[in-house]
């Protein structure tokens, strides 16, 4: 989910692959808007078309799978220019509760379980710059009531305008620079008591707008959010 206007290079995109996988993907390409919107075309074009194909049958790798979906992209944004993409990519697998990802350069994703939260790391370099980077992919499990949550750099540098009226019991005393950073985000996660992924966007999005007083003009603000249900009497 985004919010206010889009002028930079956020984009996220959800595809079921099969029976029981979602795959998702959400990339901050650099630049504006005007300048990224031929690569956001190509990258959706080539994500809808080439997901199916490696995540489609049901004999298949997932991790190589996601590896494979992250080269294709990457050859994807280099033919049309070099140029910075962060990307976050997941595949979650309904039946078994798993999720493969790969995070190029992204800002860790968040993932908010009974144990506390986990932040899922780069596993490689952000996707356009080097035709021959090496990916990697990882898993982890989303138990019953489990919540993830993927942000844009917009939402983790997003700042105040007024710092002298910065009150560090808002979201957190660490943020006393005026950025919310990804600690604060944590304290929106750990927080929140909704329990559906689009509630959960829009607690994501607002707590940042009320964060920083105002929407930025020089960036995006996106938040993708993966809930696992679960009965009434575990959450």
């Amino acid at each position: 989910m985004y919010t206010g206007q889009r002028v930079a290079g956020d984009f996220y995109e959800f595809l079921r692959v099969g029976p029981s996988r979602m795959l998702f993907v959400l990339l901050d390409i650099a630049g504006l808007r005007a300048d990224t919107r031929v690569v956001l075309i190509a990258v959706q074009k080539a994500f809808r078309t080439l997901a199916p194909e490696f995540f489609g049958g049901e004999d298949f790798n997932e991790t190589i799978a996601m590896i494979e979906l992250c080269c294709a992209i990457n050859r994807t944004i280099i033919r049309i220019g070099l140029r910075s993409c962060p990307a976050f990519i997941g595949c979650y697998n309904e039946d078994l509760g798993t999720l493969c990802y790969a995070n190029s350069g992204h800002p860790p994703a968040l993932l908010r379980d009974p144990t506390g939260i986990t932040l899922l790391e780069a596993t490689g370099l952000p996707l356009g710059l080097f035709s021959h980077t090496v990916q990697s992919a990882a898993a982890c499990h989303l138990v019953p009531g489990s919540a993830l949550v993927a942000v844009s750099r917009g939402i983790i540098e997003a700042d105040r305008v007024d710092r002298e009226s910065f009150d560090p019991e808002d979201i957190g005393a660490e943020k006393q620079d005026g950025e919310l950073g990804l600690g604060g985000v944590k304290e929106i996660l750990q927080g929140a008591t909704v329990r559906s992924a689009r509630d959960l966007c829009l607690t994501v999005l607002q707590a940042t707008r009320q964060f920083a007083l105002t929407t930025p003009t020089h960036n995006d603000l996106t938040a993708l959010a993966l809930v696992r249900n679960a009965a009434d009497e575990v959450v």
